[in-house]
């Protein structure tokens, strides 16, 4: 498990805050850097959206996939009816709003 950090910043009259430097280093971001407020449930949380999302594993994943393909190993041309099949997927306009059919499990 990660330390707690805890600091407290102060805000202007503009909305405006620094961010302290541990917070700053904790999140890895410095001079022109980004950082995201996410706010859930009444608590506020602050990421570095570019780091979040960071798996050390995909990058040697996707490398091994590219020569895969270019090789012509594991990985073939997908079948011609799945290949039809998600492109009229692709087609298909739905409604986000709409409820429902049927059992759901999440």
């Amino acid at each position: 498990m990660a330390a707690r950090i805890e600091e407290v910043s102060k805000i202007t009259e503009k909305g405006q805050t620094t961010v302290p430097k541990a917070v700053r280093k904790a999140l890895g971001v410095t001079y022109g850097g980004q950082i995201a407020f996410r706010v859930e449930n009444g608590r506020v949380t602050i990421v570095n959206p570019k780091a979040e999302h960071r798996d050390p594993a995909l990058g040697s994943f996707l490398k091994l996939l590219e020569k895969d393909i270019a090789g012509g190993r594991n990985v073939r041309d997908l079948p011609l009816s799945l290949t039809s099949a998600l492109r009229k997927a692709l087609k298909t306009k739905v409604d986000l709003g709409e409820p429902l059919e049927g059992d759901v499990e999440l």
